[in-house]
């Protein structure tokens, strides 16, 4: 079953927004080859973050959602642990000689400073979605068994979206 719940579609807007400004941004968007997250996960953040007003026509279903929910969780969870501590290093090393200069080095310092605070955001609003997606899993599975009760990996979430 698809759903077409206005405030999932808002939040999953609002996650592609985010992540394209402050996440994803030129700065550090080629720093995510690091991470280890495969070719298929990629594409589910890419589904979300920036082709969710092909998914806001036909809706989602709620078991495709929870793979992008999860995708998510994973992007933050390995940002965290395996970019952010060395994010700064890496982008200084990137550029050799002086590095960029005035406006983009400026630009470039807030992308880095607000790094760590910009994945809390993005982890505070997957959860958000997470939770609403689970409410309206329960309200369409009120005589049956809501698809995130048998769907695996979702016992992670808290994991991956908790810093430790």
């Amino acid at each position: 079953m698809q759903t077409k719940d206005k405030e999932i579609l808002e939040l999953i807007e609002a996650i592609g927004e985010h992540y394209r400004t402050n996440l994803g941004n030129r700065f550090i968007r080629n720093e995510f080859s690091i991470l280890p997250i495969d070719a298929h996960v990629w594409a589910l953040i890419e589904s979300v973050t920036e082709k969710s007003q092909y998914y806001s026509l036909q809706g989602y279903h709620l078991d495709e959602l929870y793979d992008r929910i999860l995708a998510l969780a994973q992007f933050v969870y390995h940002a965290r642990r395996e970019l952010q501590p060395q994010l700064r290093a890496r982008l200084t090393a990137r550029s050799k000689g002086p590095g960029p200069g005035g406006n983009e080095r400026i630009l470039r310092d807030m992308a880095v400073n607000n790094f760590a605070p910009n994945l809390a955001i993005l982890a505070d609003m997957v959860n958000k979605l997470y939770t609403r997606a689970v409410e309206v899993d329960m309200e369409t599975h009120r005589h049956g068994i809501p698809v995130y009760k048998n769907y695996r990996g979702l016992d992670q979430i808290g994991a991956y979206l908790v810093p430790t």
